[in-house]
C-alpha cells in the first residue's frame, strides 16, 4: 500500500516531474509552424541577449511573436527560479503544429477554393551555462 491520501500522493508526482527549466509557451498563434520554425532554428543555442537581438531585427512576422516568447522565458526565469539572465540560453525550441481554421473562396462559376489558416504552438526552453 502507498502512503497518503491519493491527492498528496499525486502532488507529490507532479512536482517531481516537473520542468526545472524556465520555459514559455505561446498557443494558438496565428500562424503555421513551418514559417515560425525557420525563426527558431536561427536562435537555437544562443545566448538570450543575442537572440533576442537577431528578433528584433528579422524581417519575419513570427519573429516579433517568439520575441515576446523569450521575453517571457528570460522573466520566469529571473522572477521564478532566480537565474541570471546574462548566463542564460536558448537551449530548445519548438512550433508544434495547432488547429487548422478552414475557409472558403468563391471562385469562378460557381466553385468554392478552401482556404487553410493554420496555426500552432511556440515553445522556448532556457538554461544557464
Amino acid at each position: 500500500m502507498a502512503k497518503g491520501h491519493r491527492s498528496q500522493i499525486k502532488k507529490e508526482r507532479n512536482i517531481a516531474t516537473q520542468e526545472k527549466r524556465p520555459h514559455a509557451t505561446a498557443k494558438y498563434v496565428g500562424i503555421p509552424a513551418t514559417k515560425a520554425k525557420i525563426v527558431l532554428d536561427q536562435i537555437k543555442g544562443k545566448d538570450v541577449v543575442t537572440a533576442a537581438a537577431m528578433l528584433n531585427y528579422s524581417p519575419r512576422y513570427a519573429s516579433e511573436i517568439i520575441a515576446k516568447v523569450l521575453k517571457s522565458a528570460m522573466a520566469n526565469a529571473e522572477n521564478n527560479l532566480g537565474m541570471d539572465v546574462s548566463k542564460l540560453y536558448v537551449e530548445e525550441v519548438s512550433a508544434d503544429q495547432g488547429p487548422t481554421m478552414k475557409r472558403i473562396r468563391p471562385r469562378a462559376q460557381g466553385r468554392a477554393y478552401r482556404i487553410l489558416k493554420r496555426s500552432c504552438h511556440i515553445s522556448i526552453i532556457l538554461n544557464e551555462r
